[in-house]
C-alpha cells in the first residue's frame, strides 16, 4: 500500500531515531555519571545548551533561573508544540554495578531524568534534520529542579517559556511498566504536594513529675491521630486526599519530659477546594489542640506543586500516537496516584498531556523502584519516548 507523504515523513523520523539510538545511550550514560542536584545544575544545562546550539537551534539559557529552552521553526505552517524533559538528580548514593555508575558521591539519577533528557536531545537532532517538513514550531523545554519544591516548571512558565505555545507534552520513564509499553490517562493523574512542619512548645520536666510539665510528646501523639480525622471525616470521600506524618522527633532520655516536639508531614489532594480545606482543617485542629493542652504550637504550611491534570483531547492524541508505535495492546491506562509532578504547571497554562514510557526489565535488573539506590531502566525506553515526541510534532 502506498504511504502518504505524512506517513513517509514519520517513517523517516523513526528511522533516524533508530539510527541515532547509540547516541541517546551515550548521552544518557554521560549524564548518569555526572548527576547534579536540583537548583545546583551547571554542567548539565551547559551541555544541553551546547548540544542544541551545535544543531542550529535557537537557545535561551537560565530560563526560570536554571532551564534551557530551544526553538525550532518548521518549514510549514502549523501549531507550536512544546516538549519537556527534566534533568536534575537526587541525593542518593548509586549502588548499581554498571560501567556508567554515578561518579558523584551521594548523588545519582534515581528517577530517570537522564533518560528523558537524552531522548529529547536526540529527538531535536532528528527534527532539525527534517526542518522543512515540520509543521509549525517546536519548543524544547529542558527543565531544572523537578525533584525539589518549588521546582523549576513554575519559574520557567513565569519566565515565558510557554508564550505562543499551543500544546505541551511530557514523558516519564516508569519502571513499574515493562519496556515496550506506554501508559496514559486523562483528568487528574497526580496530586498537589504540600508540606507542613509543626513545632510543639511544651514545658519540660522530670519524668516522675508529669503534672508539673506540659508534655509535647503526648500532645504530638494526639495530633498524629487527630489529623487523620480530616481525611476520614471532613473531606468528601469521593475526592482523593491524604495526610501523612513523616517525622516525629522529641527528647532523648528515659526520664525527662522534653520541652519541644517536632512533626513533619505531607498533604496530597487533587481538587483545589479540597486542598484549601485540608490546610484550614489542619490549622484548626492544631489551634484547638494547643488550647486544649495549654501549649503553644506553630505550624508552617508550605504549598508545593499543584495537581497534574491531563487534558482529554491531548491525551487521546498521545494515546493514538502511542498505539501507532507500539500497538493497542501495549498502550495501557495508568491509574492516578498521589505523587507530585511539576509538569502540572505547564498543563495549567496550556492544553497538554503527560505520559509514561515503560522501562522495567528484569533481565538487566531494572526492577527497583524510582528513588532507590539501585534504580535503573531499560534504555530502549528512550527510543519510544523520542518516537512519541516526534510523532506528536509531525501529526500536529
Amino acid at each position: 500500500m502506498t504511504q502518504t507523504t505524512e506517513e513517509q515523513t514519520i517513517k523517516k523520523a523513526f528511522d533516524q531515531l533508530d539510527k541515532l539510538y547509540p547516541e541517546m545511550v551515550e548521552i544518557r550514560r554521560d549524564l548518569h555519571m555526572n548527576p547534579e542536584l536540583s537548583f545546583q545544575e551547571q554542567r548539565t544545562p551547559a551541555f544541553i545548551a551546547k548540544y542544541l546550539k551545535d544543531l542550529g537551534i535557537e537557545v535561551q539559557t537560565n530560563v526560570g533561573d536554571g532551564g534551557v529552552v530551544g526553538t525550532l521553526r518548521g518549514g510549514k505552517p502549523g501549531k507550536t508544540i512544546a516538549l519537556r524533559a527534566d534533568f536534575d538528580a537526587l541525593p542518593i548514593e548509586d549502588e548499581k554495578e554498571v560501567p556508567f555508575k554515578s561518579q558523584v558521591p551521594g548523588v545519582m539519577h534515581a528517577c530517570g531524568h537522564d533518560i528523558h533528557t537524552a531522548a529529547l536531545l536526540v529527538t531535536a537532532k532528528v527534527l532539525i534534520g527534517m526542518k522543512e517538513e515540520i509543521p509549525g514550531t517546536v519548543v524544547f523545554l529542558h527543565q531544572h529542579a523537578e525533584e525539589l519544591a518549588p521546582g523549576g516548571a513554575k519559574a520557567m512558565v513565569e519566565d515565558g517559556c510557554l508564550d505562543g505555545v499551543d500544546e505541551v507534552y511530557g514523558a516519564h520513564v516508569e519502571v513499574n511498566f515493562p519496556v515496550g509499553q506506554i501508559a496514559v490517562n486523562d483528568g487528574y493523574v497526580q496530586a498537589s504536594s504540600d508540606a507542613f512542619d509543626i513545632t510543639i512548645h511544651g514545658k519540660g520536666g522530670h519524668g516522675a513529675e508529669p503534672h508539673r510539665s506540659v508534655d509535647p510528646l503526648v500532645i504530638g501523639s494526639h495530633l498524629v491521630v487527630d489529623l487523620q480525622h480530616i481525611v476520614s471525616r471532613r473531606v468528601d470521600p469521593l475526592k482523593p486526599a491524604l495526610i501523612t506524618i513523616g517525622a516525629f522527633n522529641s527528647g532523648d532520655a528515659h526520664n525527662i519530659i522534653p520541652d519541644k516536639a517536632f512533626l513533619k508531614g505531607t498533604a496530597r489532594t487533587y481538587d483545589q477546594d479540597v486542598r484549601r480545606q485540608v490546610e484550614d482543617e489542619l490549622k484548626l485542629i492544631v489551634r484547638h489542640t494547643a488550647e486544649k493542652y495549654r501549649a503553644k504550637i506553630d505550624v508552617d504550611f508550605t504549598h508545593g506543586y499543584i495537581s497534574l491534570y491531563n487534558h482529554p483531547k491531548e491525551t487521546a492524541f498521545i494515546k493514538e500516537r502511542s498505539e501507532e508505535i507500539v500497538g493497542k495492546d501495549n498502550v495501557v491506562i495508568k491509574p492516578p496516584d498521589m505523587g507530585g509532578e511539576d509538569f502540572a504547571y505547564y498543563v495549567d497554562k496550556v492544553p497538554g498531556s503527560f505520559f509514561w514510557v515503560g522501562g522495567g526489565n528484569p533481565e538487566i535488573d531494572a526492577i527497583y523502584p524510582h528513588h532507590h539506590p539501585k534504580f535503573d531502566v531499560d534504555e530502549k525506553s528512550m527510543l519510544l519516548t523520542g518516537k512519541v515526541f516526534a510523532s506528536a510534532v509531525l501529526n500536529s
